[in-house]
């Protein structure tokens, strides 16, 4: 996602490199690559311009300081990073601001959400995808099916409500959109539902006959709020649908779809500058979890290369246990680490969605991926297989595989992968297991540092990464795993200069008893 974009600022940063001042030459000539990322991402001419005429303004004449002060310490800077900021800065001014919260009726009355969009854009996916987004925020919706053109909109809508055990509007015999959005509001009232999304028609274009349908419908039910769904993968035409849509319907947001299938992304920056409707969810992926509150700040680092730690940390709590993270984070600095922990990565990572945008969120390539390394989610699934073709014993004790060839030889076989692949993932595991408990054991002052021994593992993965491993998959990414959960609260934590409150005595208790119960569940599963 956004490998055009950050191909240009990658560019501009390298252009960078040991420069003490901002200067016009300089300036230029990284302006012109970001330039050419802009118009290449499909971001509109005009807005490029003013893009890079504010950054070139505050750039000018920018002195840099080799050191400078920052909470009483001293941090070193170049021009690179102020360059970077600067940029930043600016992304985030024409993205934001955004605030992800619907605006609600009056308690009593269920709060309309009208879906609108053209054909084809996901509409009724994303339907589903806000529902199950809202029950997470407290919420109980109604969807109302009231696409009664399209073929099979009002099954897919029910057979959606079914996978998510939420209940649809939808009435087969009435052919008037507006009567059935009338009505479901009235069935939400009587059934104590607090909000109702109706997954509206669209069309090929934008037509007056669908504007007045749906101007009809606002009329009547008076939704509080208005989403376009807009398909990033066709760029500018994304931003005129929305200005049309816009003008006739005044729009509350904006939700962006597809893209993670699309490189150039520049109908992201490009939507809230030339409309004034926010952007307020990002679609990137198929599964119905896969709907993001859209952050400006997450997006714009992540554009510049930066990665996006919060949104990492926010995909990790939503697959994986805290509790049992923290645990598993301590096993694996002390080395106490066995292919039953990373099959359990694995598990949870495949829930996260895809490698790729995985890594993009990972601070730690700003100059692009290590050469060589394909995200292939395909990986994941064939390592999984090698590993559930092991028994517990070897899975536990991996030096078994090692001292007794014809089990790395079932192993192949009942996995269906090459006995070279066997031999890759272990020997892979191994090293990355003994470079853990080896920085586990480190002493000294910044060993004590909460999250530092974790940082310290993670810059020297991204050097075990750079070769070697599993086809498709150098160094073995999925290492990460709950280690991430534990280093990234740590980073957010710190660079927030905050830290959480401590628990209360009953969650610690109940912290207690589950750690108790899954370690007689690790301990059986042994046997």
């Amino acid at each position: 996602m956004f490998e055009t974009l950050q191909k240009g600022f990658r560019k501009a940063r390298q252009r960078m490199q040991g420069e003490l001042e901002i200067d016009e030459k300089v300036i230029d000539s990284s302006l012109r690559d970001i330039k050419l990322s802009l118009l290449e991402a499909d971001v509109d001419l005009n807005l490029t311009k003013a893009f890079l005429g504010r950054v070139r303004e505050k750039a000018v004449g920018e002195v840099v300081r080799i050191s400078a002060k920052a909470r009483g310490k001293k941090v070193s800077i170049s021009a690179a990073d102020a360059f970077v900021k600067i940029c930043e800065d600016e992304l985030v001014a024409m993205m934001g601001p955004v605030d992800t919260n619907l605006a609600m009726a009056p308690k009593g009355t269920p709060t309309g959400v009208m879906m609108v969009g053209l054909n084809g854009v996901g509409k009724t996916t994303t339907t589903a995808k806000l529902a199950r987004f809202l029950v997470k925020q407290g919420h109980k919706p109604l969807m109302c099916a009231a696409d009664v053109y399209r073929p099979a909109a009002i099954e897919q809508l029910l057979v959606l409500g079914k996978q998510l055990d939420l209940p649809v509007y939808s009435d087969f015999e009435e052919k008037s959109p507006v009567k059935i959005c009338e009505a479901a509001m009235k069935h939400a009232r009587s059934t104590k539902r607090d909000v109702v999304l109706f997954d509206t028609a669209g069309r090929q274009t934008v037509d007056d006959e669908l504007m007045q349908e749906l101007f009809d419908i606002k009329k009547t039910v008076k939704p509080k709020n208005i989403f376009l769904v807009a398909d990033a993968m066709i760029g500018q035409d994304a931003v005129k649908t929305a200005s049309e849509f816009n003008e006739r319907l005044s729009l509350s947001g904006v939700i962006l779809t597809k893209l993670d299938g699309d490189a150039r992304g520049g109908a992201a920056l490009s939507i809230k500058e030339t409309t004034g409707a926010p952007i307020k969810f990002l679609g990137l992926g198929e599964g119905l979890d896969k709907l993001e509150e859209f952050r400006p700040e997450g997006l714009a680092s992540r554009i510049l290369g930066m990665g996006d730690v919060v949104g990492l940390v926010k995909d990790f709590e939503e697959v994986m246990d805290t509790e049992k993270a923290e645990l598993d984070a301590k096993r694996m600095l002390r080395g106490k680490f066995t292919m039953i922990d990373f099959l359990e990565q694995m598990q949870a990572i495949k829930k996260m969605g895809s490698l790729g945008d995985l890594f993009e969120k990972l601070p730690f390539f700003a100059d692009g991926m290590p050469e060589g390394m394909n995200m292939d989610d395909r990986e994941i699934v064939k390592i999984e297989s090698i590993i559930q073709s092991m028994t517990n014993k070897e899975r536990i004790d991996v030096s078994l595989l090692e001292k007794q060839p014809g089990r790395m030889e079932r192993v192949s076989k009942g996995s269906g992968r090459d006995l070279k692949d066997v031999k890759d993932l272990v020997v892979r595991f191994k090293q990355v297991r003994d470079m853990m408990g080896a920085i586990g054991k480190q002493a000294g002052l910044m060993g004590k540092i909460p999250g530092m021994k974790q940082l310290a593992m993670a810059k020297q993965m991204k050097g075990a990464m750079g070769g070697g491993g599993m086809p498709g998959m150098p160094g073995m990414p999925g290492m990460m795993g709950n280690l991430g959960q534990d280093m990234l609260q740590a980073a957010v934590a710190d660079g927030s200069g905050t830290q959480r409150k401590a628990a209360s005595a009953s969650s610690k208790a109940k912290a207690k008893a589950r750690r108790k119960q899954s370690k007689k569940s690790r301990k059986k599963s042994r046997r």
